[in-house]
């Protein structure tokens, strides 16, 4: 479950919601169920102890970017959803997409949320990358997604 506050500066406007995210039977497809909060609840829920994510989603078609902020800094992750198998083989991710991390669980919200910078840092060499030098915190609460 996450906690989720979505603003759009470019409309104005903002979202206030509770996200769960179950993995479906298909590698890389999930479920996902939201629920619309009012400010009240959303800063009820925002009271809580709990581990904080922070990024910035930006559009930039046919991918969503994914940077992160504070612990996770240095971390960029691309995103696309499909709407079925044929999509996705035909699919082709940008230069800039240097390796696929769709199937590894180390990159979704849930494990970055609460991974050690030390660890975090060690994932990416594993797909021949280094991770942009950034805070030397530990983790914090929120979000991820399929291209490094």
């Amino acid at each position: 479950m996450r906690l989720r506050r979505i603003e759009r500066p470019d409309t104005g406007s903002r979202e206030l919601k509770l996200t769960q995210k179950v993995p479906a039977n298909q590698p890389g497809a999930v479920l996902i169920a939201n629920t619309y909060l009012p400010q009240a609840e959303y800063d009820l829920l925002a009271s809580l102890s709990a581990a904080v994510l922070s990024k910035t989603r930006f559009s930039v078609p046919p991918l969503g970017v994914d940077v992160f902020d504070g612990p996770l800094k240095g971390l960029v992750l691309r995103r696309r959803s499909f709407s079925g198998d044929e999509e996705a083989l035909a699919f082709v991710p940008p230069a800039q997409c240097v390796a696929e991390v769709t199937d590894d669980v180390r990159f979704t919200g849930g494990i970055l949320v609460s991974a050690p910078r030390r660890e975090l840092s060690a994932w990416p060499a594993e797909y021949g990358i280094r991770l942009l030098p950034g805070a030397d915190s530990e983790p914090g609460h929120d979000h991820s997604a399929p291209m490094y």
